[in-house]
């Protein structure tokens, strides 16, 4: 049996719709990254949000959370490391997990800290700026993760973000192949990589699965102008599968000596939240069930072509059902 642990920050996402104008007055930082916020700040952003009367969603996520959640309405048994707050928030993303079929024995919780939030700015290019406060998930430690966690995991999926906890990454990625796991990572966003391209470069050669963007890559590699293949090349002399996304003009993917080119589907976008996240849950589906990187590849296509025509990250049923019987899932 498959079964695929998610390692991350439980959060919950606050989605706003938001003009251009309103990031380059309000929020600090570059637009379509994600920079971590303290609670002072957050709040600011978003009375002024308020005051120009933009109304908040609320969602449960998460980067990797985003992946184990799609995992899990696809039809494969999920689990999730990550720490969130002893509160309602907490109690709430336990709850909503559990209802749509997810193991949350390996969520841990503090006194501490509030659950983790997101702002996801979203302009009307259906660009997202994300600017977090990682509250409760920012105090998971190497005490934290146990092999229980492990219990009958087949693959862990890691998102870039935890970089910012690289002991935890480590000791995940340790465990994980102690226990005979295959792992992906997310490389998350450039900002990421910026910060911490030194580590990134350290812990790739234990990565089975890595996925990143063009402006990811481009950043990994200090490259001006960008050539997706030749990026693609030079992480997958790394690790053995490698996912290039260049947003609207689909996805490079290699598996040793086989390269293919994925379109996108063209569809009208109006928020782009979660769409690397889902893309790369089609894809795990169709990898880790046998179907090969051309299927795995279109399956990630397909998913994340529904997610960025709802706001956040978080498909109907219906959607679902339809992806569902078309991929044979």
């Amino acid at each position: 049996m498959i079964k695929v642990l998610g390692s991350g920050s439980p959060i919950l996402d606050v989605l706003l719709k938001v003009d251009d104008a309103f990031l380059t007055s309000f929020v600090s930082g570059e637009k379509g990254g994600m920079n971590m916020i303290d609670t002072v700040e957050q709040e600011r952003i978003l009375n002024k949000a308020k005051a120009a009367g933009v109304c908040a969603k609320y969602a449960i996520g998460g980067s990797a959370f985003n992946t184990i959640s799609a995992l899990t309405h696809l039809g494969l048994a999920t689990a999730f490391l990550g720490k969130t707050g002893k509160d309602a928030d907490g109690e709430f993303f336990r709850k909503a997990y559990q209802e749509i079929g997810g193991d949350p024995s390996a969520l841990k919780e503090t006194v501490e800290a509030a659950t983790a939030n997101c702002l996801c700015l979203v302009t009307p290019d259906s660009q997202r700026t994300m600017r977090s406060n990682l509250g409760a998930s920012t105090l998971i430690n190497v005490n934290d993760i146990c092999n229980g966690d492990f219990e009958n995991v087949t693959h862990v999926h890691i998102e870039g973000y935890q970089l910012f906890f690289a002991d935890v990454v480590k000791k995940v990625i340790t465990l994980a192949k102690e226990k005979n796991c295959t792992v992906s990572f997310d490389m998350a966003s450039f900002e990421v990589v910026r910060l911490f391209r030194k580590e990134l470069a350290e812990l790739l050669p234990l990565i089975d699965i890595i996925f990143a963007n063009e402006d990811e890559a481009r950043e990994f590699f200090a490259e001006g102008e960008f050539d997706p293949c030749a990026a693609l090349e030079k992480l997958s002399a790394i690790c053995p599968v490698a996912v290039v996304k260049v947003g609207s003009r689909g996805a490079w993917i290699r598996e040793k000596d086989d390269t293919i080119h994925v379109d996108a589907r063209m569809v009208k976008a109006v928020d782009t939240t979660g769409a690397g996240d889902l893309w790369q849950a089609g894809f795990l589906y169709g990898y880790l069930t046998g179907r090969g990187i051309e299927f795995a590849g279109c399956l990630g296509s397909a998913v994340s072509a529904e997610v960025v025509q709802v706001m956040g990250a978080e498909l109907p049923q219906e959607a679902w059902e339809r992806l569902k019987k078309e991929f044979g899932c």
